[in-house]
């Protein structure tokens, strides 16, 4: 299990380059408009959205994890602390088949619990979007 941070930045080139010197490892996708990194240590998924306007930082929040079984209980979980809860299996988004559940905060920010199944071409699906067109996750 590790968390997912997912900001969003205005210079895509820029920033891969300074993550991959602050945690010492190399972008692990990169599609127009989007990056990736996995960080061993501290556990994280570092996600990147390039937007022309990027003054509000932060895209969303997320735990990925290696076992279905943990989506599902973190869905139980939520429902039973009273919390609106959206699950999907095989959702594309940010280049990847995913197992989800997504809950927000009362301030919007939005929180997924999601297990990675396999890499897409496209942001959601397999076609390739423009890069003008990822905005964020979900």
């Amino acid at each position: 299990m590790r968390l997912q941070l997912a900001l969003n930045v205005a210079d895509l080139p820029a920033t891969i380059d300074y993550y991959q010197r602050l945690f010492g490892v190399t972008v692990a996708k990169t599609k127009p408009g989007y990056a990736n990194f996995e960080v061993e240590q501290p556990p994280l998924k570092l996600v990147l959205f390039e937007t022309e306007d990027a003054t509000d930082r932060l895209n969303h929040l997320g735990v990925e994890v290696f076992d279905n079984k943990l989506v599902k209980q973190a869905a139980e979980q939520q429902k039973a602390a009273g919390l609106e809860v959206t699950e999907t299996e095989a959702e594309g988004c940010c280049f990847a088949s995913q197992n989800k559940t997504v809950t927000y905060a009362p301030d919007g920010t939005m929180w997924e619990w999601y297990l990675k199944l396999e890499d897409l071409e496209g942001f959601d699906g397999p076609q390739a979007a423009p890069a003008a067109e990822v905005k964020g996750c979900c």
